[in-house]
């Protein structure tokens, strides 16, 4: 497989996430939000190691133009469910980059790039931007909190994006969703109890030590790189495939860089862009996800992957269950030929 599937330093980060997930007890409902900007592979990891009530998946809700009302109103139904089970607790997961894909929101901040990128409204001046808006994605800026506003004007990353990281979208969330849930028991449809607590979990995940997997598959693209430019290949990026298989029957090799890129608006201007490596929603792993979040979202079926193993068990040696599922016909990925057959 290319990079697209595994990157360096992905699987030692996304053990740490799910580990970080899974550590928290869902006393009351709690909302995480994950690193990840554009790609929720990150969330559909911790989903899969963890089993959360709901997991959010921007790509899936770019596909069904997913406006802030739907999410909220899609969060509730499964609040309601638990509360009439008597289970007023539950964990949800949010990916970072989660604010660029809403239906409504994302054309407001396509509005605001240009905007920034011209120089034509003062960003701290809120009227004068609102002004600036066309009309549907003035109701939607007017509609937002105040601290919101303002996270979303802030100053764009060196390549032009909203910093995503920045945006406390958990929050937004937990304040639509004490909204709906509002309505439902003024109207008698809810009866139960919610006391959202949010947790960022971001890049202290990239400060974790390396799994065994991750740290010889950097090893591997190490040596890639290097033939490369021993053999005077450039313009390429090094990759490992055939991860499926034991480490010392990978292969490496080279993927031209131009294969990857495709023309995308930043600053105000159309520019060449390595291609975003988005969730398949076709894929394997995000359909074992899909099969089974129902279940997740009605009962307790939470699971702890633990802490890094490094030693002293097969589990030393796995991949990611994202990885397992995409070239493994779901069979755990591992260094050696374990005999390790689930999870």
């Amino acid at each position: 497989m290319t990079a697209h599937c595994c990157r360096p330093g992905w699987p030692s980060l996304l053990w740490c996430a799910c580990q970080q997930c899974s550590s928290l007890v869902p006393i009351d409902d709690d909302k995480h939000r994950l690193m990840g900007r554009a790609a929720s592979h990150v969330t559909l990891e911790c989903a899969l190691q963890t089993h959360p009530q709901v997991a959010l998946i921007s790509e899936e809700v770019d596909t069904h133009s997913w406006s802030l009302h739907d999410i909220a109103s899609r969060i509730a139904d499964v609040v309601v469910a638990r509360a009439e089970a008597g289970k007023n607790y539950g964990v949800v997961l949010v990916p970072e980059g989660l604010v660029e894909y809403v239906h409504d929101v994302s054309a407001l901040i396509v509005e605001l790039n240009e905007l920034l990128a011209k120089d034509s409204a003062d960003p701290h001046d809120l009227p004068a931007v609102a002004a600036s808006l066309t009309p549907p994605s003035r109701a939607v800026f007017e509609s937002l909190p105040a601290g919101f506003k303002t996270m979303l004007l802030e100053e764009r990353d060196p390549h032009g994006n909203v910093q995503v990281s920045h945006i406390e979208t958990e929050k937004l969330l937990i304040r639509l969703v004490e909204g709906e849930l509002a309505a439902r028991r003024a109207s008698g449809r809810y009866a139960g109890k919610f006391a959202a607590i949010p947790h960022f979990f971001g890049y202290e995940g990239r400060c974790s030590l390396p799994t065994n997997f991750d740290a010889s598959y950097c090893y591997a693209l190490g040596h890639a790189a290097a033939s490369l430019v021993g053999g005077r290949r450039t313009g390429v990026m090094a990759t490992v495939s055939d991860l499926q298989l034991p480490a010392a029957r990978w292969r490496v090799g080279g993927t031209p860089l131009v294969a990857m890129m495709c023309l995308e608006r930043r600053k105000g201007a159309v520019k060449p862009v390595i291609r975003k490596a988005l969730v398949d929603l076709n894929g394997p792993a995000f359909r074992a996800f899909a099969a089974v979040r129902r279940k997740w979202g009605l009962t307790d079926c939470f699971r702890s992957p633990g802490p890094i193993q490094f030693s002293g068990t097969q589990y030393a040696d796995v991949a990611t269950m994202t990885l397992g599922l995409e070239i493994n016909d779901g069979d755990p990925v591992l260094l050696l030929a374990h005999g390790l057959t689930n999870y």
